[in-house]
């Protein structure tokens, strides 16, 4: 899991293929539960990341495949290297935020990685070198700022 992302969706209901999404977050924001293992990923044999180093994705376009679900093609980086992906998409919930009185909706998202591609291939087979990636994501629309 990680954590201590930005990114900014563009959602548009009424032409929902005109939509976008951009996110990252530092990959040394990664949680395992168990910090042999966050140490492990985070040296040489896989990650070898710096505090500055970030996981990207950004759609480059949306593919409506349903009322509530489409495909979202994009650039994905991780370690380094950025490969295309597709991240098929679910809207879960739209509507006012009952708390902050915001508009406000929900997404889930999986895709599937392979660790090579990534340059993060070590111990395959002995590990599957596929991931399943899964999404969830609430957004709520950000106040305009005077400046």
């Amino acid at each position: 899991m990680f954590s201590g992302g930005e990114g900014e969706i563009v959602f548009d209901r009424a032409a929902p293929e005109q939509s976008s999404v951009s996110v990252a977050f530092p990959e040394t924001s990664m949680f395992t539960g168990w910090q042999a293992r966050f140490e492990h990923l985070m040296s040489e044999d896989f990650f070898g990341a710096s505090p500055d180093e970030n996981v990207t994705y950004t759609s480059t376009g949306i593919e409506v495949t349903g009322d509530e679900t489409a495909l979202i093609i994009g650039e994905f980086t991780l370690n380094g290297v950025t490969r295309p992906v597709v991240l098929d998409a679910r809207l879960t919930q739209q509507g006012m935020h009952p708390m902050a009185e915001k508009p406000w909706a929900g997404f889930f998202a999986t895709t599937t990685l392979k660790h090579s591609d990534f340059g993060l291939g070590a111990y395959v087979p002995a590990v599957s070198d596929e991931v399943e990636l899964r999404i969830s994501i609430e957004a709520m629309r950000d106040e305009p700022s005077d400046s």
